[in-house]
């Protein structure tokens, strides 16, 4: 297999790698909007997933999410793409059936690199108990990856991202800072121990959070991706006209994402995020700027 490191052939990695919030609603919010009464869940709140009503029983749950490498491993790169595009659909309440792969790939890497990459993705889709059912592929300088998935759920059990009532606890089932790790990766300066624990924490499905809801009353649902956990925190507020208070001393945070930010290794993404958000919140602390960059830093396949 080729000895070349997927993260030299990419200017931005994973959800980082997202256009900007404040650029993307200006585009979307010019955009007509269609209408159809069978559509629950569209654009409107950005939401992770659609959600269309099939019947009185059945909603079908669909979602696209892919991108260009975080890690250099092929094969755990194909993982962690396919986990976080399924997270979409178990952020909604549903459960992922079918998959299509997404890929786009460069004609000067070896044909295994890429069987490696899509090897990831099924091991992943075949955990979540869903098919790979096809997929689509582009010849592109810049290696990329995900999926295009389709769940199912009974309309009671659909969550969105504007449904949070007051007294709420907002529960985190992944520490925040992998955006910033993966830029110290892409940078050389992780260690074998700390990009495993990057790639563990990125590659688990959030099958499993899911599982942990059954019982419980949960109003409110998002995963933190590229937009952060400051950019989804604030969706879930807006969206559901409420406000969200974050105490920073109760967050997880990654191991050694603080003092790589306090070196100034921050992706791009992080900077497009608090443009966005600057006006949106206010601090009742000093908040240490290190500790700032992490709060804004793109995840990806985050809890």
């Amino acid at each position: 297999m080729s000895d070349i490191r997927l993260t030299t052939m990419t200017k931005t990695s994973g959800c980082a790698a997202k256009i900007g919030p404040s650029i993307l609603q200006g585009i979307l919010s010019s955009l007509p909007k269609f209408h159809d009464p069978n559509l629950l869940v569209g654009f409107d709140t950005s939401d992770d997933a659609c959600v269309y009503r099939i019947n009185e029983d059945t909603v079908a749950i669909q979602t696209v999410d892919f991108f260009p490498p975080m890690v250099d491993d092929p094969y755990t790169f194909g993982q962690i793409a396919a986990a976080n595009a399924l997270s979409d659909v178990y952020a909604m309440g549903g459960n992922p059936s079918t998959a299509m792969n997404l890929l786009c790939f460069p004609s000067c890497v070896e044909l295994e690199v890429m069987k490696e990459i899509l090897e990831g993705g099924y091991a992943k889709v075949k955990e979540a108990e869903a098919v790979i059912a096809g997929g689509h592929t582009i010849a592109d300088p810049t290696p990329k990856y995900g999926l295009c998935v389709t769940g199912f759920a009974h309309p009671s059990e659909i969550l969105t991202n504007s449904n949070a009532k007051e007294g709420d606890v907002l529960v985190l089932t992944k520490p925040i800072g992998v955006g910033i790790m993966n830029t110290a990766g892409k940078a050389g300066l992780l260690s074998d121990k700390q990009l495993k624990e990057s790639a563990s924490i990125m590659s688990t499905l959030n099958k499993y959070a899911k599982q942990c809801t059954k019982g419980l009353e949960v109003h409110s649902c998002t995963d933190v991706t590229g937009f952060s956990l400051m950019g989804h925190s604030y969706e879930m507020a807006s969206g559901s006209q409420k406000t969200i208070a974050l105490h920073t001393t109760s967050i997880p945070i990654l191991t050694d994402a603080l003092s790589f930010a306090s070196m100034g290794i921050i992706p791009e993404g992080m900077y497009n995020n608090f443009d966005y958000l600057q006006e949106k919140f206010d601090t009742k602390t000093a908040v240490e700027q290190a500790l700032m960059d992490v709060l804004f830093d793109p995840q990806t396949s985050g809890g």
